[in-house]
């Protein structure tokens, strides 16, 4: 054994000065290889990247203003000028119900003559009021007793309730006026949306629908549902009956004021549609 006393040397000095060596050493290696330079967009050569599997193309949607099932063509700007020509300025609400109504005018097949859209628009101006929208029947609730077949007052009116399809307490409210020209009695709910392919039975409400609302009186008044009488009856190729045409709906009742309505819509819409 060394009886010498071993020294330990401090070696960190010199680690210090190696790993500063070591960085610099780094440093210069890495300035010597520039990195690389992007090519100008002028000089670039063009890379064509690897083809990417094709995305399914969704299947395309119809939009709402789709002429697809255009039957006729109603220019708006031609329309609206007429329109207040003849009846004055309109508000915001009539200018929208009026615009539904003509989508759906455009598109229905079983109206061959104008006049018959005219008349309809005269009838709709009349019995929604001139706001073109469907309405619900007037009245509270009590108001309607006299069509349930619980409710009425009368043994009579207890007997038409339920002759016309309203059977059960409260029938007569849920079944009350709703539409263009308003529906009422369960049984006409059943029919008109059986034949428009519509459940107004569980949901009457759907009556007030602007679509749903047109097809009922389209339907209704080319048919003859609300009174026995219909368009053809008064109206052809060659000739109009306006004012007898109020019989589709009611009788007489303002039908020298809609007949006046339907002369102002025809001429209208003969200069509005496109022939």
């Amino acid at each position: 054994m060394n009886n010498e006393t071993e020294q330990q040397i401090d070696t960190s000095a010199i680690d210090a000065e190696i790993a500063a060596a070591e960085a610099a050493l780094a440093a210069i290696k890495g300035k010597s290889t520039p990195p690389p330079i992007a090519p100008s967009a002028a000089n670039a050569t063009p890379v064509t990247p690897p083809a990417q599997p094709a995305s399914p193309t969704p299947a395309a949607v119809a939009p709402t203003t789709s002429t697809d099932s255009l039957v006729r063509r109603i220019n708006r700007q031609k329309f609206f000028a007429g329109y207040k020509t003849a009846f004055g300025g309109l508000t915001q609400g009539q200018v929208s119900g009026l615009e539904s109504l003509l989508f759906s005018l455009e598109r229905d097949k079983e109206l061959p003559y104008i006049t018959y859209m005219a008349y309809m628009l005269a009838t709709l101006k009349h019995e929604t009021a001139d706001t073109f929208q469907p309405i619900t029947e007037y009245g509270g609730q009590s108001y309607f007793s006299k069509y349930d077949p619980i409710l009425a007052d009368t043994a009579t009116r207890r007997a038409t309730a339920r002759a016309n399809g309203n059977t059960k307490k409260g029938d007569g409210y849920k079944y009350r006026g709703r539409g263009f020209v308003q529906i009422t009695w369960k049984n006409n709910y059943k029919r008109l949306g059986d034949a428009i392919g519509c459940d107004l039975v569980n949901y009457p409400e759907k009556a007030l629908d602007p679509t749903v609302a047109y097809q009922v009186m389209s339907y209704g008044m080319r048919k003859g549902i609300f009174t026995g009488k219909k368009l053809a009856d008064y109206m052809s190729a060659t000739r109009a009956d306006y004012r007898e045409a109020r019989r589709i709906i009611n009788a007489l009742d303002k039908a020298d004021t809609i007949k006046n309505y339907a002369i102002s819509f025809e001429k209208i819409l003969r200069n509005a549609i496109s022939q």
